[in-house]
């Protein structure tokens, strides 16, 4: 059957994302016409009308505006997963896609806009990338005038949210020019060469803050549009009237020479399939077996007449967007500089093949060693001199060009340019990538006139070396991470961050509530760091992501050093100095990860429905889930907390899983707790607590900024401080109450959502935890957050649900010791408690009266206002409250009878439960007689006393079975019994009217 979405060849394979497109669809097309259901889909029903609602917007464009506003009706995720359908199909099918399905995509990409759907910066770079440099198809045209047209129509909503696409934009606009700008006479390419002129002169002029994130390789685009007029006044302006692009900061062209181009921009000037073809030809295949992979690249990506150009952005990517492993250096696999090689010779114009060397060499005019990455000029180098041997010419044309770039570049700023080139050269020799220089200055088969100018310009810069070149400082602000490692780890990492070694605090939690809930915004800091440029950060956690990606792509399996070396790093991002600067943004960092986790059959934040044994516990304890709440845990940046914020937001059950790890955590360490050394420590090997132990050693590796060396990582021989343990537990705790009062603040406002209703919904993911472990959680619970749990109603009924009667007298027993609270001394919170428990089942008021009468008996509740309120406020129905009232009673007899709690036990209302105080007042009787009188007598003379501040006599009636108890108890006494009545202020007559009244 023919596809309505693609073009396919007639024995091409089918494929799988149209597929799954194509038959959620077929079975969900008749929910996609009104009347729409209105059942809440579940998650998998949720995916598959996201699928359908696409396929049917795409292939049905009559029906689309029904199909988006049912859309619109049913999303609970922002988009996102919508979103990372349509950017899926614009990575991979969009050169397949028919012509009326790219018109709808476009369509649809408008309409993401509007209701600024999550990932929409991904979606829009995407199709950035499937500009081809150097194609004039009609096709392609379009698409780039759909683009910068639909850039300028949503102009004020790229500067306020989305600035980084602006600069995207700007990037591959600015290349694409170079080659329109080629045919000035051609009808067909007027209108968008004006447009496209129109937004980048917009974009310079006023943006220009956000155009020098983009860094040095802007004026390499610039200076390929210096003959297009508009365009010769933004060059005049940069190099003699920079004040005219009203950027605090920036005072001169040379702030732009010192700032590297992130590798993202470098992978816009070519597809997702190219990219991935090029990384295959430099990862998989064999030098001297790359002859008929290179002739299938040309003919599928090279073979226009006007393609010719896309050789400069493939040049730049290897060398800045393409850095392999030690491995792959080590390997026979076909190296960099080889392809560029390779790629040089392929050039058949004079124009594109001296971009191309200035795209190799480019890095190498303003190289500093603080900020730029060794790998970036080494594909130069190493072809140079292993052209020697056979391709000598190679060598001679590449050095030649070197130097002349050296004198023609920027004559006013030459000193700069002589600077970065002999740091080229020393960096090279220093870190072995060649033996020495004079492989080249010595080399017989160069012309003796090169080899005596290049020998004069490195003696010249040596001479210079001391001297050093003051830039003016660049509006990029900077920040301190840690050091450069050496050559051999810079290959196997690429540029990335290094770890951090991060301190914490000594108290890393605190039980005290504190409503501020502080949230770290500083960078995790290092204790050995370097001044490092903002863009090369970004550029490097970019990189790691692309590991991440590509070693869960290839293998199946997730790098977690790889993901912890991108949350740390992402953690290091200075919020303060770059806000808004930075294209990774937690949400789509976050949505990046979860979607590769998913991809590879890995479920992200999965709560635990138990607690797994020692045997079985490696899996979770590793895992990608465990890896990111630990770093939160240990760091609670601001950074990390957004998300886990977006995760929450998304979908993911990320308080649950939080919640599951600390509650673990503190078991663990609870049970550590319980098996006390002689020198109140304990070893690791003999406790089978690898959960804990685990923990406190990602501790230490993140405290010594990921040395496994350390003295304090290896804990499975070594004894470990309880007080340490402590701390980390409190630390994980705060990190849970923080990530609580931030989701309160991202829920939606008009939603009755608190922190302490947060944590109910999260302990219910505990509810089928073993018996002793899930009574310990609640221990814990309303220990470490008890201003979130205390008093509160959901949380207790759960509790006495789920908790058999041995756990809840264990539970008394801690009560009792005051070790926490469960109902507070808050009397109306206690009052509305016991009122709404009433309708509750019998086993759970049991239960709940039980842990009331072990912490009133030992608490400073106003027990006697907490009776009265409850006798006088009719709730007592004889019928559902007798357990309620037999909890009261048992809560009387063990406390002292005051003469406030006897008072208010003498003035409960004559109805329901009628015996009730005569009953409290027998017990007293018994239990202690003495204070009961002394008290009664204290009350009866206030109760005469019109002036007495705890009761008033006006209106006041005693309760009958008081009264009648305490005549029938006198009787029994003996009216002789002085002792008594000596202390009463009232007569036997007096109670019997009272008895009257």
């Amino acid at each position: 059957m023919a596809s309505k979405l693609l073009k396919i060849a007639p024995l091409e394979a089918q494929n799988q994302i149209e597929l799954s497109l194509r038959q959620a669809f077929e079975l969900l097309e008749p929910q996609l016409r009104p009347p729409f259901p209105l059942t809440i889909p579940t998650p998998e029903e949720y995916s598959q009308l996201n699928r359908a609602i696409l396929y049917g917007v795409l292939c049905e464009p009559h029906f689309a505006k029904i199909q988006i506003k049912y859309l619109h009706a049913i999303v609970t995720d922002g988009y996102c997963f919508f979103l990372n359908l349509l950017t899926s199909i614009v990575d991979e099918l969009y050169s397949k896609l028919v012509k009326s399905a790219r018109i709808q995509l476009i369509s649809l990409v408008s309409v993401m806009i509007y209701v600024s759907a999550v990932g929409i910066d991904g979606l829009l770079v995407s199709l950035l990338r499937q500009i081809v440099g150097g194609d004039f198809s009609d096709g392609n045209l379009w698409l780039c005038f759909e683009l910068v047209s639909l850039f300028l129509s949503k102009w004020d909503w790229l500067v306020e949210e989305e600035p980084q696409v602006l600069r995207n934009g700007l990037y591959t606009y600015l290349r694409v020019l170079s080659d329109h700008c080629r045919f000035p006479g051609d009808s067909k390419l007027e209108a968008l060469r004006r447009i496209e002129i129109e937004f980048c002169i917009k974009v310079l002029r006023e943006q220009f803050h956000l155009c020098l994130r983009i860094g040095r390789d802007l004026i390499r685009l610039l200076q390929d549009l210096v003959h297009v007029p508009e365009f010769q006044a933004v060059w005049k302006d940069l190099v003699l009237n920079p004040g005219e692009f009203r950027t605090q900061g920036f005072e001169d062209i040379s702030q732009l020479y010192r700032q590297r181009t992130s590798s993202r921009y470098f992978l816009l000037r070519i597809t997702p399939e190219m990219e991935s073809q090029l990384r295959f030809l430099l990862t998989h295949v064999k030098l001297g077996s790359q002859k008929r992979h290179q002739a299938w690249f040309l003919r599928k990506f090279l073979s226009g007449s006007e393609r010719e150009t896309l050789i400069i952005d493939i040049v730049r990517f290897i060398c800045c967007g393409h850095h392999p492993s030690n491995d792959i250096i080590q390997s026979d696999v076909i190296p960099r500089w080889a392809v560029i090689g390779w790629l040089l010779k392929s050039c058949r114009k004079s124009y594109v093949e001296a971009n191309v060397k200035l795209a190799l060499f480019y890095d190498w005019l303003f190289f500093d060693e603080r900020i730029d990455n060794i790998m970036n000029v080494e594909p130069a180098m190493l072809l140079m001199v292993n052209s020697i041997p056979k391709y000598v010419a190679m060598t001679h044309t590449l050095l030649e060009f070197l130097l002349l770039l050296v004198d023609n570049f920027d004559s006013e700023r030459k000193d700069i340019i002589v600077k970065g080139v002999t740091s080229s050269f020393g960096m090279l020799a220093r870190k072995g990538v060649v033996g020495s220089i004079h492989v080249l200055t010595s080399c017989d088969a160069l012309s003796p006139p090169l080899k005596e100018w290049l020998g004069r310009f490195l003696e010249a810069g040596v001479s210079k070396e001391p001297q050093q070149v003051h830039l003016p400082c660049t509006s990029v602000p900077s920040f301190n991470l840690p050091s450069s490692t050496t050559l051999e780890t810079q290959t196997v990492i690429a540029g990335e961050l290094t770890e951090s070694k991060c301190a914490l605090n000594d108290g890393v939690g605190t039980k005290a509530f504190d409503s501020s809930v502080p949230i770290s915004v500083e960078p995790v800091t290092s204790y050995s760091s370097l001044v490092v440029n903002c863009e090369s950060v970004e550029d490097a956690i970019e990189n790691l992501v692309h590991r991440f990606v590509e070693t869960a792509r290839r293998s199946n399996t997730i790098d977690i050093q790889i993901l912890e070396k991108i949350l740390l790093s992402f953690a290091n991002l200075d919020d303060h100095k770059v806000t808004g600067a930075f294209a990774i943004s937690p949400q789509s960092l976050s949505s990046k990860i979860a979607k590769e986790l998913e991809l590879n059959g890995h479920k992200l934040f999965s709560p635990l429905e138990s607690i797994p044994n020692i045997s079985n516990c490696d899996d979770v304890v590793h895992s990608a889930t465990a890896l990111i709440i630990r770093t939160f845990i240990f760091s609670q940046h601001e950074r990390l907390l957004e998300m886990l914020l977006s995760w929450s937001r998304h979908g993911f059950p990320v308080g649950k899983c939080l919640l599951s790890y600390v509650l673990r955590l503190a078991y663990e360490a609870h049970m550590a707790g319980n098996v006390m050394l002689p020198d109140n420590s304990m070893k690791a090997n003999d406790l089978g607590m690898p959960f804990l132990f685990l923990h406190m050693d990602e501790y230490f590796s993140f405290l010594n900024g990921g040395r496994i060396d350390s003295p304090e990582a290896d804990l499975s021989t070594a004894k470990v401080d309880h007080q340490l343990v402590a701390n980390l537990v409190d630390g994980a705790f705060s990190a849970y109450r923080c990530f609580l009062m931030y989701s309160r603040n991202s829920l939606d406002k008009a939603a009755d959502v608190t922190p302490a209703r947060l944590l109910f919904s999260d302990l219910g993911s505990c509810s089928k935890w073993e018996k002793q472990i899930l009574k310990f959680s609640f221990c814990s619970i309303f220990y470490y957050l008890s201003d979130l749990s205390t008093g509160e109603e959901d949380i207790i009924k759960l509790l006495v649900t789920l908790l058999d009667q041995a756990d809840i007298v264990l539970m008394q027993f801690e009560i009792g010791l005051k070790k926490f609270s469960i109902f507070g001394e808050n009397t109306e919170t206690i009052f509305y408690l016991i009122k709404n428990s009433l309708n509750w089942g019998l086993l759970e008021q049991h239960k709940v009266w039980g842990l009331i009468r072990s912490e009133l008996a030992v608490s400073k509740v106003q027990v006697e206002k907490l009776i009265l309120e409850i006798f006088c406020s009719g709730i007592l129905d004889p019928n559902s409250a007798s357990i309620a009232v037999e909890g009261l009673l048992m809560l009387c007899s063990c406390r002292m009878p005051t003469p406030e709690l006897v008072g208010a036990i003498m003035l409960l209302p004559n109805t329901a439960f009628q015996d009730f105080s005569a009953a409290v007042l027998a017990r007293w009787a018994v239990s202690n007689s003495s204070v009961l009188f002394d008290s009664l007598a204290i009350f009866l003379e206030k109760l005469g006393n019109e002036k007495g501040d705890l009761f008033t006599s006006t209106g006041i009636k005693i309760n009958h079975s008081a009264i009648s108890w305490l005549l029938s108890y006198f009787n029994t006494q003996g009216m002789k019994d002085n002792d008594i009545l000596s202390k009463l202020s009232v007569s036997i007559l007096d109670l019997k009217s009272m008895l009257q009244l």
